[in-house]
């Protein structure tokens, strides 16, 4: 797993952020196992306890599954992953306006530029 770890935020919500991210760009796909706790503190060389702790965070909303003696699994619940997808974009859009908030810049303008960068982006860019 590519996750970087910095200093200045709780490693068990930079998982869990990364483990969302992963969920949303689709590279964890609903239903698909997830490393189990040892594995991930292993492979990010952390506290296993940490692992558990986001992974317990997650189930708490919904996002993972375990059944008893198997491993933990993406959630298979449609509107639970729409919800997580629209929590991402719109936490994305809340940077972005943040961002450009003080560039003189119509609507229509931004509007153009990211439809240009996500067909950019779409065309394997």
């Amino acid at each position: 797993m590519d996750l970087i770890l910095n200093k200045r935020d709780p490693i068990y919500l930079q998982v869990m952020d990364f483990l969302k991210k992963e969920i949303v760009a689709g590279h964890l796909r609903p239903g698909q196992e997830i490393p189990s706790r040892r594995q991930l503190a292993s492979d990010l060389k952390i506290n296993p306890n940490t692992v558990q702790r986001a992974y317990s965070e997650m189930e708490a909303e919904q996002l993972l599954y375990t059944e008893p003696n198997r491993p933990s699994k993406v959630t298979e619940d449609p509107n639970i992953l729409k919800e997580l997808k629209n929590e991402w974009v719109n936490h994305a859009v809340k940077d972005f306006v943040s961002a450009i908030r003080t560039v003189d810049i119509s609507i229509d303008e931004v509007t153009d530029l990211i439809k240009n960068e996500m067909n950019n982006t779409n065309a394997g860019g």
